[in-house]
């Protein structure tokens, strides 16, 4: 699937509503940064920015970034309305380099991709992480194809412990685990990886 197939695909599906994944954040998300210091957090793939939004609310300066113009708009609307300030920017997730940018917590939430792509992503995300910094990687699991419900049906796109060890191994994998995450329309195979880089 190229860049602009992709783009249009999630435009036209954000279009249809401001809530495609609802306004509340991650409950993973709200679980880990519970011990994570406030500073700077960059939200890849942020989409109508639920995540972010609670994040900037959390006491982190942050900035979202999505592919879709469209997310990026209703996310600044939405930014707006609750008088958050937060940046929010489209741009190509696989070429996107933060050039020498830190930030000191990094999110990546359902950015589900062929390997090569992924692997883009995840190398991208670990320059961006600041020396002492937190990656957070939440995505549906392999054996959600099976097992559970929601998330793409296609099983190169979904995620596994391994593949996750294996992408960020140059870092301090604190937790990577599958989780059971329990939405109205049943549950749902999560994994969740949370790693750090180590001080310089």
């Amino acid at each position: 699937m190229d860049r602009e197939v992709m783009q249009d695909m999630w435009n036209n599906r954000y279009q249809e509503s401001e809530t495609v994944f609802g306004h509340e954040a991650n409950q993973f998300l709200v679980e880990i940064v519970e011990d994570v210091d406030r500073g700077t957090a960059l939200d890849l793939g942020c989409g109508q920015g639920r995540n972010a939004l609670w994040l900037a609310e959390s006491g982190f300066t942050v900035t979202g970034l999505d592919l879709s113009p469209v997310a990026i708009a209703q996310a600044r609307a939405r930014a707006a309305e609750l008088g958050l300030d937060a940046a929010f920017e489209s741009v190509d997730l696989l070429t996107w380099e933060p050039d020498g940018q830190e930030w000191n917590l990094v999110v990546l939430a359902y950015i589900h991709l062929p390997e090569q792509m992924r692997r883009a992503v995840h190398t991208a995300a670990q320059r961006a992480v600041a020396p002492g910094g937190t990656i957070v990687v939440i995505a549906h699991h392999l054996d959600n194809l099976g097992e559970g419900t929601g998330g793409p049906q296609r099983p190169d796109w979904l995620f596994t412990e391994e593949q996750l060890e294996d992408d960020f191994s140059g870092l301090d994998i604190v937790r990577n685990e599958r989780v059971v995450r329990t939405t109205e329309h049943g549950d749902a195979l999560d994994v969740v990886c949370v790693a750090m880089k180590a001080s310089t």
